[in-house]
């Protein structure tokens, strides 16, 4: 069983403390840091772009774990790689060539992510899962923090894992969305091993960010 392992969104963080605030999730335990980057087109919602994350790469050596809602995505995929992003997640929605921008992020030496929205099939990435590092699973609509966690697509995970077993592959499942102590158990038995919250570890035991962080790890 792989190593479960959390990637905490700064989008539940203080905008005005962002470099503290990622000390904090480093000093509490954090694997990576999960960064989502939305444009309000691809998703009815505005966040980040390459120049924060920039800003933001020499306040830790954490993994960036960057999840682009953009589309058209191909064109952007360097300048986040070149802006510190370690693992680059993008939707088959976003490009018109989901192996072509794959093949992109790789040639960046990134790691490569497809993400699946809940309506999203996964036999639109079967041929590629020998090819890439991570599936990342929307347990919620895209576009907004804290919204409620949708257990549907848990069979989504379990039907992943069930693949790579099968075929011998070794991907990670994500799951992102809604989060917390009452449902990363799923999440975990399902098959996923990195768990993105947000609210749930800057918020939870009044911000007691290690504390939270153990708690959702443990299954």
């Amino acid at each position: 069983m792989k190593k479960i392992k959390i990637s905490p969104s700064i989008l539940s963080a203080d905008f005005s403390q962002l470099g503290n605030e990622i000390k904090r999730l480093e000093e509490g335990g954090a694997d990576m840091i999960h960064v989502d980057v939305m444009d309000g087109h691809f998703v009815p919602n505005l966040t980040m772009g390459p120049p924060i994350i920039k800003a933001l790469r020499q306040h830790t050596k954490l993994p960036f774990d960057v999840h682009l809602m953009i589309s058209p995505v191909h064109k952007y995929i360097k300048d986040y790689a070149d802006a510190g992003a370690d693992i680059i997640t993008i939707h088959p929605e976003a490009t018109k060539d989901l192996k072509s921008s794959t093949e992109h992020i790789k040639s960046l030496n990134k790691k490569v992510g497809i993400s699946l929205n809940p309506e999203t099939k996964i036999s639109l990435i079967t041929d590629l899962l020998n090819e890439i590092d991570l599936v990342l699973i929307m347990s919620v609509n895209p576009g907004f923090g804290g919204q409620k966690f949708m257990p549907e697509v848990l069979e989504k995970i379990k039907e992943l894992k069930e693949m790579r077993d099968q075929k011998n592959l070794d991907f990670d499942i994500e799951i992102d969305g809604g989060i917390n102590f009452d449902n990363n158990k799923l999440a975990i038995e399902a098959g996923a091993n990195i768990l993105v919250s947000g609210t749930t570890i800057f918020k939870n035991n009044n911000g007691d960010i290690k504390k939270n962080i153990d708690l959702l790890k443990s299954s």
